[in-house]
């Protein structure tokens, strides 16, 4: 059997329609490099029963986005640095995550899904990271050409012995890098899989997760069919979710 995978979807205003749209990039890598079926869940908040969603797929991938977590959500003020926001995500990738998790269905979270994992266990936001002293310019370079902004351009730390090193080896890869916010207080019950030179946090797990959980803060989705890292963080969600076809095909519920 395929898996199905359930993705994020941001709400944007067009045209005059309220849109429940999903980056293709995301679905591409969904399709080709963990050759599942990607299936996109509106933004809708309460209106949607999770749980029912949940019983029709085999893992979630929380997707990037411009928008940024609301911080009313983990207690900060909102201000103009915190912008763009999108609270009709927010009422829906928070407790699917949380519910996700719960399930022990497999997840994978990347950028704003990273930061949105932090927020969902209890953790906070930084933003315009770029402006403290000691930290990297974390955000994309200026360009039209999405290659360039997208480009592998920054090393990373892999702990030894962490999820991630299991999939892509401990020690330095490189990645690339889009981003003005990071985690600032790590929910309690992640732990650090990755830093930035400048101690950024880049991937993190859920401790104890009874699923496969993986945050990262860059964008393996865009490099999934050609960069090494990347493709290899594609085929081990895809390995995880073809064990969870298996564990209901035996009668599991899951």
């Amino acid at each position: 059997m395929t898996p199905v995978v359930l993705v994020t979807a941001d709400q944007r205003l067009l045209d005059g329609y309220q849109w429940h749209a999903a980056i293709d990039t995301y679905l591409k890598a969904v399709s080709d490099a963990a050759g599942a079926v990607p299936l996109i869940l509106p933004a809708l908040g309460e209106r949607i029963d999770i749980d029912a969603a949940l019983d029709r797929v085999d893992g979630v991938l929380v997707t990037g986005s411009r928008s940024n977590v609301h911080p009313e959500v983990y207690g900060e003020a909102p201000a103009p640095t915190y912008e763009p926001y999108d609270p009709a995500r927010d009422a829906t990738s928070l407790p699917l995550i949380r519910r996700a998790i719960a399930r022990g269905l497999p997840l994978l979270a990347i950028c704003r899904g990273h930061q949105e994992l932090n927020v969902a266990l209890g953790g906070t936001l930084a933003t315009e990271i770029q402006e403290t002293t000691g930290r990297m310019d974390h955000r994309a370079p200026q360009s039209e050409v999405q290659d360039e902004r997208f480009a592998i351009r920054h090393r990373v730390e892999v702990k030894d012995g962490s999820c991630l090193a299991g999939i892509v080896g401990a020690g330095a890869i490189e990645v690339n890098s889009l981003h003005r916010q990071a985690i600032e207080k790590l929910a309690p019950n992640l732990a650090v899989e990755a830093t930035a030179p400048d101690g950024t946090i880049e991937a993190v797990r859920v401790s104890g997760a009874p699923g496969f959980t993986l945050g990262l803060q860059w964008h393996p989705e865009y490099w999934a069919t050609s960069d090494a890292p990347s493709k290899a963080i594609f085929a081990a969600f895809s390995g995880e979710l073809k064990k969870v076809i298996a564990r209901r095909q035996a009668g599991e519920r899951i």
